[in-house]
């Protein structure tokens, strides 16, 4: 050990010398140590690394004989000796900070002041060595010998930590477990080192013992800072559980009374209380809150406005144009809200949420112009959820805004208006209403102006398995004939069917452009994997004089067939993958677009009409287990084979939600069905519950009764963690309990548990259970 040491000094000394300063900085930028502990402990760590520095120096510099080498060998040697002392003399500042802070008192032992003075005369007397050799000489080659009074040097740096333990000693049960072991180690291993040191001459180990227990004093004091944060945080989760039983006893009496009193003053806001708190409790719920944090949000947001009381009636339902002292009443609305809402003591967040609702999170709100996290957390949830309940709730001089409306001015509020953690929940939700809502028809222009680039782009066409054909008329726009001027397609897909080009719209709408095709063969491709476009005969126009486009689409290939009155192309696209959904926005260049019709050929597309010119994109080439590896490209668009359910069934799976899912939804299901062979949608197909791992109840037509429990456990990590670990991969596992015709399915993952209860109705059926889900692989599935 010792030949390893001496061989590798220098480089040992030069990691532990960066890992010391490392340490200090770390110390510096931390925020939970006192000020004066942390400035004390950076002095350790900085005198222990000098310590060494200095050593090491005086070992590269040895027998040097230059003007520079024989001063920094003596320099260093002098400062070697120097800072051992220093090292105890710091050490008995950190000491006496700890003592103080156990016994509370300012006076310091008489112990630490005897070593303390020690140490400052081991200082002193270094220097005075140095000149007289008596710790060590130097010969005629600038090597370094041990002096006849070098054993006296040991004195401080032994005597002193003794008597310092001592003191710790004394004290050790009122001293920090971790402290105490970081005390005790930081005094004896350089004095057992040092003894080492006595005998092992030509080796540092003792400054090098220095520095490796500096950087464990750090890491203890960092462990037992963990302790006291989680010995904090236990209690004060105790207290605020302790806390929303109270304020939910209270809030059960008083909400109806305030709410009813509020919209008594203006017919138009019926409800709307109703719906803002509902809409807050969602957020919350998406963002990972407690049921119990849940519950506070959701009263806080209902009771929010009940400083409308004091607002004229006159003033209430008054549209934007207010003057300045109109304008000023209408801002103490939350100020009087607070004010009636602090007589609840028992919890003051109600006050709280209702006084800065009206914040902005670019500081421009009121009343007091907090910004971004200045402003209380449940104030920015119910600021958005508010602003969505307005918008959507009918005024007297305006109707309810419509969905696009709603959702723009949502994304232009991200983050100057709202915070945008905040907006980003609320524009999945407006969205998911939307697609549970019946869908409605969106209108397709029959004409389009087009000057600029894509400055008039229609709205998308739709393409899937069922053939349509786009036929329109195009002529030069304008009177420069020098100019370009054609029309072209943008082959996109887009939660709204609209071309975006603003960041912000492009990831609310979850564009994705694939590319665009113009109808003299050009074309630029974005995100398509690959594009093939060959020129038909010119014969075939047979004087066409409109331009059309026969589109089809099989899963991630697309087929094309544009006509204008010069060309005939045959396009094929292939996109990313076979979960994205493909429209058509017809757009120009310099020209008027006209009689825009859309219609089905009768056409359906299956396997094999549309070449591929690229293979498949798989997530499944994993492991294969006991059952086929399935990709899931859409909602259920395919299901492993049915497993037979018995008592003690486990199931156990790898699961991948596929790169371009972004929805919570997008994970492994479990069905429970019986069929004749087995299989899902099989002859006598009967499905008797659908379980989504994400802890959705999913209501089915069946014919079993089911009872759905979820519970987010204290693991659960929220949903942006959630989504992003099922992109990464997880390991799934499902027990099943059969008694009779009662079957349990218990799985839990990443700290969602789910048990469901299905009782099927008739007796002695055969249930099977299968995999599936929305955008998922499934791999590796292993049944026990």
């Amino acid at each position: 050990m010792f030949e390893f040491i001496r061989a590798y000094q220098l480089d040992i000394m030069q990691w532990l010398c960066a890992a010391c300063t490392t340490i200090a900085f770390l110390l510096f930028i931390t925020r939970f140590l006192d000020r004066r502990r942390k400035w004390i402990l950076i002095a350790m760590e900085f005198t222990a690394t000098f310590l060494l520095f200095f050593d090491r120096l005086s070992y590269v510099y040895r027998g040097d004989l230059s003007p520079k080498g024989i001063f920094l060998v003596r320099i260093s040697n002098l400062l070697v000796f120097f800072l051992t002392s220093q090292v105890v003399f710091v050490f008995n500042i950190y000491l006496y900070d700890i003592l103080r802070n156990v016994k509370g008192e300012i006076r310091i032992p008489r112990r630490l002041q005897f070593s303390g003075a020690a140490a400052a005369f081991g200082m002193i007397f270094s220097v005075i060595a140095h000149f007289t050799g008596f710790y060590y000489y130097f010969d005629e080659n600038n090597v370094y010998h041990r002096g006849p009074g070098f054993l006296v040097c040991y004195i401080v740096p032994v005597i002193c930590p003794i008597i310092q333990y001592t003191a710790v000693r004394m004290y050790r049960k009122r001293i920090a477990r971790l402290i105490y072991i970081a005390l005790t180690a930081y005094i004896f291993v350089p004095i057992v080192v040092g003894i080492i040191q006595i005998f092992a001459y030509g080796v540092s180990i003792v400054n090098m013992a220095m520095v490796v227990v500096s950087i464990l004093m750090y890491v203890f004091s960092y462990l037992d800072i963990n302790d006291t944060v989680e010995k904090a945080q236990r209690v004060q989760m105790h207290e605020l559980r302790e806390e929303r039983r109270s304020m939910k006893r209270l809030f059960d009496q008083t909400a109806t009374a305030f709410v009813t009193a509020v919209e008594k003053k203006d017919s138009f806001s019926v409800g709307t209380s109703e719906r803002v708190a509902d809409c807050a409790k969602r957020i919350a719920e998406i963002y990972g809150k407690s049921a119990e944090e849940c519950d506070e949000i959701y009263y806080a947001a209902l009771l929010h406005d009940v400083g409308r009381i004091g607002i004229a009636d006159n003033l209430i339902d008054k549209n934007e144009n207010l003057t300045d002292e109109e304008l000023q009443i209408v801002k103490q609305q939350p100020v009087i809200s607070s004010e009636i809402l602090s007589s609840i003591r028992e919890y003051p967040s109600l006050k709280t949420g209702a006084l800065y609702c009206h914040e902005r999170y670019d500081g421009t709100g009121y009343p007091d112009g907090l910004k971004g996290k200045e402003i209380p957390e449940i104030a920015r949830i119910i600021a958005i959820a508010d602003a969505y309940g307005a918008m959507m709730a009918p005024k007297s001089y305006r109707d309810a805004l419509p969905y696009l409306t709603v959702r723009e001015e949502l994304i232009k509020g991200s983050g100057t208006q709202f915070d945008p953690d905040f907006t980003d929940i609320m524009v999945k939700i407006l969205d998911e209403d939307r697609r549970s809502e019946s869908q409605e028809e969106i209108k397709l222009q029959k004409t389009l102006k087009c000057r600029k680039y894509r400055d008039s782009i229609s709205v998308g066409i739709p393409v899937n398995t069922k053939e349509r054909e786009i036929i329109f008329s195009s002529k030069r726009a304008g009177g420069d004939s020098k100019s370009f001027s054609a029309p072209s397609i943008i082959l996109f897909d887009s939660y709204d069917r609209i071309v975006h080009d603003n960041q912000k719209a492009i990831e609310a709408y979850h564009y994705l452009e694939f590319g665009e095709i113009w109808f003299d063969g050009h074309y630029i491709s974005t995100s398509a994997r690959e594009v093939e476009i060959t020129e038909a005969e010119k014969t075939a126009l047979d004087g066409k004089r409109k331009y059309s486009i026969q589109a089809a689409k099989f899963e991630d290939h697309l087929s094309l067939q544009m006509i204008s009155p010069e060309h005939i192309f045959n396009v094929i696209v292939a996109l990313p993958d076979k979960s994205k959904a493909v429209y058509i926005g017809i757009t120009g260049e310099n020209c008027d677009i006209n009689d825009i019709e859309v219609q089905l050929t009768g056409r359906e597309i299956k396997e094999g009409d549309i070449r591929k010119i690229v293979g498949d994109v798989s997530f499944i080439e994993r492991m294969e287990s006991d059952v086929p590896n399935v990709q899931v490209n859409g909602f259920r668009s395919a299901s492993t084979q049915g497993i037979k359910v018995e008592d003690g069934l486990n199931i156990k799976f790898h699961s991948m939600t596929l790169p371009d899912a972004d929805l919570v939804w997008h994970c492994p299901y479990i069905v429970l069905f019986s069929s004749e062979d087995g299989n899902i949608g099989g002859s006598g197909y009967k499905e008797y519950a659908l379980i989504k791992i994400n802890g959705e109840e999913e209501e089915v037509e069946t014919n079993a009764r089911n009872k759905f429990i979820m519970k987010k456990k204290d693991t659960f990590p929220g949903w942006d963690v959630w989504k992003t670990e099922n992109k990464a991969g997880i390991e799934s596992e499902i027990n099943f309990i059969k008694r009779g015709n009662k079957i349990t399915t218990i799985t839990e993952n990443l700290g969602i548990y789910i048990e469901n209860i299905t009782e099927v109705s008739g007796i002695g059926e055969i249930v099977y259970a299968a995999l599936t889900g929305d955008e998922v692989a499934l791999t590796d599935i292993r049944i026990r």
